[in-house]
């Protein structure tokens, strides 16, 4: 697995053995990533990586211009995999590693009162506590990757939905921040 664009494009990454974590593909990081470009929403970010595993999706998005990232995982593999991959990347100085589930960190990001631009969410496939999870993002644009098309209810307003074989990923906002972009869908194949 290598970093698709930027400045630290094609540098390799470590992804931990076993089945805890589920590196998202280059083809689905790089489609994912040039549509929040062409978006705007990468240039400067803050960038929350729930369920970070390898720590590429926030990895790819500073290589790209987000000026920080906060990337969040519980599990000693993933936590030694994402330290190991900012060291290779050189961006340990604009990355901070929390090991902590998501919900407890989300907790954390709302009493800080931590200004976020993007959330990036990548469970595990077993991952069952979505209603949870979207009533507690923060305001920010949120990409969601899965296995599915997810149903995020009123509050979220979906930008874009684009499906690449078993993934489906979703970029939304707030309901009443989304004015600037039309909501479009397609598949990939």
């Amino acid at each position: 697995m290598r970093v698709v664009a930027g400045t630290a494009r094609g540098l390799r990454l470590l992804a931990p053995e076993g089945t805890d974590v589920r590196p998202t593909t280059s083809r689905v990081r790089e489609a994912t990533f040039n549509a929040l470009y062409s978006l705007g929403l990468i240039e400067g970010a803050v960038v929350v990586d729930l369920f970070g595993g390898t720590g590429a999706m926030a990895i790819e998005a500073l290589s790209r211009g987000a000026s920080y990232a906060h990337i969040v995982d519980q599990a000693p593999r993933a936590i030694g995999a994402i330290e190991e991959n900012l060291e290779t990347t050189k961006f340990e100085d604009r990355a901070t590693v929390h090991r902590r589930d998501a919900f407890s960190y989300l907790g954390l990001l709302e009493s800080n009162g931590t200004e976020v631009d993007l959330v990036i969410v990548d469970p595990p496939y077993r991952f069952d506590q979505w209603d949870e999870l979207f009533a507690a993002l923060p305001d920010a644009t949120v990409v969601v990757e899965s296995g599915e098309e997810l149903d995020p209810g009123p509050q979220w307003s979906n930008i874009r939905t684009r499906t690449y074989g078993g993934s489906v990923v979703m970029i939304m906002e707030r309901a009443a921040e989304t004015t600037s972009h039309a909501p479009t869908t397609e598949t990939s194949t």
